[in-house]
């Protein structure tokens, strides 16, 4: 049997073992390219990490006054915000953001996030495989 075989296989059984994941554990990604802001986040959940498939999630996390600069994807997203506070603009509306506060944002919705004094941290949701599947557009500064 070819190793590639092998490794569907494998990945084929593991498909329905629940996947536990431990924030604490994932490293902090993010913060090289201005174009995002300062923002870095933790994945959690993606399929070119874990044995998951449909969903990726993952943890943002932000200092304080700390910047996810506007842009639109193609799916929708969720956040549920975990400490701090924060703002979020969806199409030109500010909604704020902080413990149990939970947001929706349309495909194709304009949104950013800027951070309070004390920071901010939210976990995020996408109903894709892999994070690499979500392309980013950035809204002209």
């Amino acid at each position: 049997m070819t190793t590639v075989l092998q490794d569907m296989l494998a990945t084929a059984a593991l498909s329905g073992i629940p996947v536990v994941a431990n924030a604490d554990h994932a490293p902090l990604e993010g913060g090289e390219d201005p174009a995002f802001g300062t923002v870095r986040w933790r994945t959690l959940f993606c399929a070119d990490r874990t044995a998951t498939s449909g969903m990726v999630m993952g943890i943002a996390e932000f200092g304080a006054l700390g910047t996810l600069k506007p842009h639109r994807h193609g799916p929708a997203e969720m956040y549920f915000g975990l400490a701090g506070s924060g703002i979020v603009t969806i199409d030109g509306t500010a909604h704020e953001i902080g413990p149990n506060v939970a947001l929706f944002i349309p495909a194709d919705a304009e949104h950013g996030t800027v951070a309070g004094a004390e920071g901010l941290r939210f976990l995020y949701v996408f109903p894709r495989d892999r994070f690499s599947e979500v392309e980013y557009r950035f809204s002209e500064s």
